[in-house]
C-alpha cells in the first residue's frame, strides 16, 4: 500500500502560518517590553533619577522667573527639559543599560534563541519610550501647577510629535554607545556626553544668552535642532531652517554608527 501523497505547498507558504507570525512576534516584543520595565523598576535610583531629575531643573531654575519670563519663554523651557529627558534616558536607559546588559549571560542566551533580534530590540525602544514618559509626567503637572505655560491640544500633540522626531537621533546615540564601549565605560561616556551635549543645545541656557562662537556650534548639535522642533511645534513660534537637515544628518550618521556597533558586537561574540 502506497504512503498518501502529501498534498502541494501553496504559494507562498500556509497562510495560516503567516497569520500567526506577526500575532507571534507581538506577543514576544511585549513579553520582552515588560520584562525590560520591570527589571528596570527594580532599580528605584534609576526611576527616581528619570522622572525628578527634569523636574527638579524646572522648579529651580524656570518656577522662580515664572511670573517675569512670560507664557511663551515658560512653555519654551519645559519643551526643552522635555528633550533633556528624552537624552538622558536614551544615554542611560538604552547607552548604559544595553552596555550592561551585554555583560549578562541571560542577554548572550537569548541572543542564541531562534527568535530573531527584531522583538528585543522593539521591546528596547518601547522601554525607552516608557521611561521618557515617566520623566515627562512630573515635569507636565509642575508646568501647569507653577508657571504660565500654556498650549492647545493641537500644540501638545504636535510637541509630543517633535520630542518624536528629536529623540532619534538620540536613540541612535544611546545604541551607539550601548552596544560598542564595556558597562563601565559606557555609564561614563553617558554622563560625559549628557551635560555637554544639553548645554550646547540650549536645554538649560537659551540660545540667546549664549556667546556668538558658542551659538554657531550649538545649531550644528542634535540637541539644539531637537530642541528648536519640539519649541516650534508647541508654541507655534517659527523653527530654524536649520533644525531638521541637521536632525536628519545626525540620525543618518548616528544611525549608522549603531548599526555598526551592533554587528561588531555580534561578529566579535557569535563569530
Amino acid at each position: 500500500m502506497s504512503a498518501p501523497t502529501p498534498a502541494p505547498a501553496r504559494a507562498g507558504g500556509d497562510p495560516g502560518v503567516r497569520r500567526r507570525r506577526p500575532a507571534g512576534a507581538l506577543r514576544l516584543t511585549w513579553l520582552h517590553a515588560r520584562y525590560q520595565v520591570v527589571e528596570t523598576l527594580r532599580v528605584p535610583v534609576v526611576v527616581v533619577s528619570t522622572a525628578v531629575f527634569p523636574a527638579l531643573i524646572l522648579a529651580v531654575f524656570v518656577v522662580p522667573q515664572s511670573g517675569a519670563a512670560g507664557p511663551l519663554a515658560d512653555t519654551a523651557a519645559v519643551a526643552q527639559l522635555a528633550v533633556f529627558s528624552a537624552m538622558s534616558v536614551a544615554l542611560f536607559t538604552h547607552g548604559a543599560g544595553i552596555s550592561e546588559d551585554r555583560a549578562l549571560p541571560w542577554d548572550t542566551h537569548l541572543r542564541t534563541l531562534p527568535v530573531g533580534a527584531g522583538p528585543r530590540f522593539a521591546a528596547r525602544v518601547l522601554m525607552g519610550a516608557f521611561f521618557t514618559v515617566v520623566g515627562l509626567v512630573p515635569l507636565l503637572v509642575l508646568a501647569v501647577l507653577l508657571t504660565d505655560a500654556t498650549t492647545t491640544p493641537v500644540r501638545f500633540a504636535a510637541g509630543l510629535g517633535g520630542l518624536l522626531v528629536a529623540g532619534l537621533p538620540l536613540l541612535a546615540l544611546g545604541l551607539a554607545v550601548g552596544y560598542s564601549v564595556p558597562a563601565k565605560a559606557a555609564l561614563a561616556l553617558a554622563q560625559v556626553l549628557l551635560l555637554p551635549l544639553a548645554f550646547a543645545g540650549g536645554l538649560f541656557l537659551p540660545p540667546q544668552a549664549m556667546p556668538g562662537w558658542l551659538a554657531s556650534i550649538s545649531t550644528w548639535t542634535p540637541t539644539r535642532a531637537g530642541r528648536d522642533v519640539v519649541i516650534g511645534a508647541a508654541t507655534g513660534l517659527d523653527v530654524p531652517a536649520t533644525a531638521l537637515p541637521v536632525l536628519l544628518g545626525w540620525t543618518v550618521v548616528l544611525g549608522a554608527v549603531a548599526v555598526w556597533a551592533i554587528r561588531r558586537d555580534e561578529g566579535r561574540r557569535f563569530r
